[in-house]
């Protein structure tokens, strides 16, 4: 049975194609520090890091490909590898790919400014320079962002992330590879259509799992946009996403700077991001 999965797979590995490009993110960039500070724990199953290598499952047009990305050159002068795997890859991969890992691994954030400011403090600056490269990361989708503000709320984040390892590994569209399976995150579609005890077996409490499941059917039954959304002004923005239910002003803020890129906006009553920026 074994030799018979083995072939099985070999076959489907010879069925797969490769598109490789390279980008030169806005200096300084250090994968390494800034993939540390997308996953926030080992223990994340989406954003994997083997010390070299960030690879990620994404979906496009349907179908699941993966994403491996490799840093060349410095921090200085740096040049990110990219390598897109799948059984079919769009005529757009490139031009999609490219423009998701600008968003996640932000490639073209200008730090210049707070580089300057943090240079002429005491304490900040060689705090600065101790993690110089690292870029603010985003989540691909806005979607994903509010999913994993909703699932680490108010409990650890450990706690939180295997609840969305469990999400993930249940819901998330597959991708074989000689190593082994690895999933995409949930799109709303894959989520809409469960039973609220669907999500309490994997975990999730009684009021997570309703505003997970009512965030995914209202996108995926068109009864909320949050593309249109992510074009407005901050108060608008601000506003629509707590109209949403079991979006308060903490996750709200928190979509908008980790889902939206807007750094100027940080969560203000994150007692925990205050409680580490003391320290």
């Amino acid at each position: 049975m074994g030799a018979t999965v083995s072939a099985k797979n070999k076959k489907r590995e010879l069925h797969l194609r490769t598109l490789s490009f390279r980008l030169k993110p806005l200096p300084p960039f250090q994968l390494s520090l800034t993939v540390w500070s997308l996953r926030r724990r080992p223990q994340n199953i989406v954003d994997r890091w083997d010390g070299q290598i960030y690879r990620r499952v994404l979906v496009l047009k349907g179908r699941p490909l993966e994403v491996a990305v490799t840093q060349t050159g410095s921090s200085k002068t740096p040049v990110l590898q990219i390598e897109v795997t799948g059984q079919r890859l769009p005529v757009n991969t490139q031009s999609v790919v490219k423009g998701t890992l600008e968003r996640v691994l932000g490639l073209r954030t200008d730090l210049s400014k707070f580089y300057d400011l943090a240079a002429r403090d005491r304490q900040l600056g060689p705090l600065v320079e101790k993690f110089r490269g690292l870029k603010p990361p985003r989540y691909p989708s806005l979607f994903e962002c509010l999913v994993n503000a909703i699932a680490c709320h108010q409990i650890t984040l450990a706690l939180g992330l295997t609840l969305l390892n469990r999400l993930v590994e249940a819901y998330g569209p597959s991708f074989q590879t000689k190593d082994g399976v690895f999933h995409a995150f949930p799109r709303p579609e894959d989520l809409a259509d469960l039973k609220p005890e669907t999500f309490r077996a994997l975990g999730f409490s009684r009021q997570k799992a309703s505003f997970i499941l009512g965030l995914s059917s209202a996108i995926a039954e068109k009864h909320l946009d949050l593309e249109r959304i992510s074009t407005l002004g901050d108060e608008e923005v601000l506003e629509r996403l707590q109209e949403i239910r079991g979006v308060g002003r903490w996750t709200a803020e928190y979509a908008m700077l980790r889902g939206l890129g807007r750094f100027h906006v940080f969560p203000g009553d994150d007692v925990g991001g205050q409680r580490n920026l003391r320290i």
